[in-house]
């Protein structure tokens, strides 16, 4: 059985595709990048966006959805051309993972900018009134991918505990007197209520009509589950709660990022049989010298938890926050180091620690293609 690969969500969006939306003229260096790119990536139908590409300003609203087209055409066309199994276009149809699906959440009230990593920011918001989805937001994304994708499309959806942590709340708080008695119990309380409103009736139609269109491959983002370890119970719930009926139908997997995993062990295990894959973030925290011993491979230590379960391993082996080429040896030493402990390469998807959206193209496709050969030589090391 071969190794899979895959990306874990975000790219950057080109300027050709950024300056558009935002009414801004495009310049030379714009048009150059979408012809180099386009060219690089053998992009059949190319000419059309140069031809596009060229008012430089004032874009149609047809001309921008377009533009968008092809932006999410490049990004899958750029997976594919680094040998990835799984793709998507890395969020190019989104602003980022957090606005995006809030905006289309009936009951949040934007209040501001606040600051996330890397000098990247988001609008925070408030839910105001009860929550309703307006729209299956990633439906169209999906369809549009899933047209032109030669290989197996996999669609990220920021989850439930996710977007509660990251939103104020003004609904299911209102009642509640400070000061008055039991009052963290009635905090917690209203925090579990929030929690399950938007597991149930946002996250769990939006994957189940994704699931309806064709999708086989989703990716739950939580990248907040670890935030308060007091609440790893109310994750796992709400988790349960998004996937529901859904478990068997499609291959789930969650994402999450820097943070302690530990705190997630034993409760996490819970999931076994609804969760398929549990992809968490380790060339980060790993040293950059071969070799395929625990001295070596410091950033993976965590895998240990996964030798007696059933979980698929999503193996980060690419940081995401540097600029730094990892070679394919060094991918090859993490990989079978992680083969060593789990056993079973059917439970190991080589994929990049996080998004890949702080780094450029040209730096993200050779650290995709150097995963791709550091699989292959794991591969023919352990004899697969």
């Amino acid at each position: 059985m071969k190794l899979l690969t895959h990306e874990i969500g975000s790219l950057a969006k080109p300027s050709w595709r950024v300056k558009p939306f935002r009414n801004i003229k495009l310049t030379d260096n714009d048009i150059e990048n979408a012809k180099r790119w386009g060219e690089f990536l053998e992009i059949d139908e190319r000419n059309e966006l140069f031809e596009i590409l060229s008012k430089r300003e004032n874009f149609t609203k047809e001309e921008k959805e377009k533009i968008l087209h092809f932006s999410s055409l490049y990004a899958v066309r750029m997976l594919e051309k680094a040998g990835i199994d799984l793709v998507y276009d890395g969020e190019q149809h989104r602003v980022e993972m957090y606005e995006y699906p809030v905006r289309r959440i009936r009951g949040f009230e934007f209040k501001g900018h606040v600051r996330s990593f890397d000098n990247k920011y988001y609008r925070k918001a408030s839910l105001t009134s009860e929550p309703e989805l307006r729209e299956f937001y990633h439906d169209k994304e999906f369809e549009r991918i899933n047209s032109f994708a030669k290989k197996p499309v996999k669609i990220p959806v920021t989850g439930a505990y996710t977007i509660v942590d990251w939103s104020y709340d003004e609904y299911f708080l209102k009642d509640i007197k400070p000061g008055e008695g039991n009052i963290r119990e009635k905090r917690k309380s209203a925090r579990r209520e929030f929690l399950l409103e938007i597991a149930r009736n946002v996250i769990y139609p939006v994957l189940k009509s994704l699931y309806e269109k064709g999708a086989r491959y989703l990716q739950i983002d939580e990248p907040a589950a670890t935030t308060k370890r007091d609440e790893i119970d109310l994750f796992i719930l709400t988790m349960k709660e998004s996937i529901s009926d859904l478990k068997g139908k499609v291959f789930f997997g969650t994402h999450i990022c820097f943070s302690d995993y530990f705190l997630l062990f034993p409760a996490i295990e819970e999931l076994e049989g609804i969760l398929n894959e549990i992809h968490f973030e380790y060339a980060n925290r790993d040293t950059r010298e071969m070799g395929v011993n625990s001295e070596k491979r410091k950033g993976y230590e965590i895998l240990e938890k996964f030798k007696n379960n059933k979980f698929v391993v999503g193996l980060g082996v690419l940081d995401v926050h540097t600029d730094f080429i990892e070679p394919p040896e060094l991918i090859r030493d993490r990989i079978l180091y992680a083969l060593d402990i789990i056993q079973d390469p059917q439970r190991i998807y080589v994929a990049p620690d996080c998004g890949l959206r702080t780094r450029t193209w040209d730096i993200a496709f050779k650290k995709l293609k150097n995963m791709v050969e550091g699989k292959y030589l794991a591969e023919k090391e352990a004899g697969l």
